[in-house]
């Protein structure tokens, strides 16, 4: 889908000035515990899949839509596993702050396939041999991999630097 209309308006009227904005990302393991990362087709960069809240959405909406549209497969979001804040600036200039939601879910069908919009790659990968990841993607794969029943995050006064 690209970047959608309620951010491009935002656009029209804060440029590339900072934006903090709601977001949700995916962890999803496979039948043989592989998980599920795509390369973004903005920066390159292998990563949970990942995307932000439209007006009106909920966050568990929003996260089977991003696999959806993203991936092509279907999930079901199993628990929150993750509340985190992190800073992102877009290949543009546009800069944005994350409030993210990073949520567990198991693969319920369709096909793996690339959305040339926003990503390059799609694959599975054992959780021991991950390609290179930016902090935020290794925090939220951490987080849902542990079997603790609470949401993790970092401690209060921890800045994301």
């Amino acid at each position: 889908m690209g970047v959608p209309e309620y951010i491009r308006q935002l656009r029209a009227h804060v440029g590339r000035d900072l934006l903090l904005l709601p977001s949700v990302s995916a962890v999803v393991r496979n039948d043989t515990g592989e998980l599920l990362l795509a390369q973004r087709a903005d920066d390159a960069r292998w990563s949970v899949v990942s995307g932000v809240l439209e007006p009106g959405e909920q966050p568990t909406t929003a996260v089977v839509r991003e696999v959806r549209e993203e991936t092509g497969l279907d999930v079901e979001p199993v628990r929150l596993s993750s509340v985190l804040t992190h800073p992102h600036t877009y290949p543009n200039g546009d800069r944005c702050e994350f409030v993210n939601l990073g949520f567990r879910c198991r693969l319920t069908g369709g096909t793996a396939r690339v959305n040339d919009d926003e990503s390059m790659a799609v694959g599975w990968f054992p959780p021991d041999r991950l390609p290179e990841l930016d902090r935020h993607a290794r925090l939220v794969i951490g987080y849902a991999l542990d079997d603790g029943a609470a949401a993790g995050f970092l401690p209060p006064g921890v800045a994301w630097t």
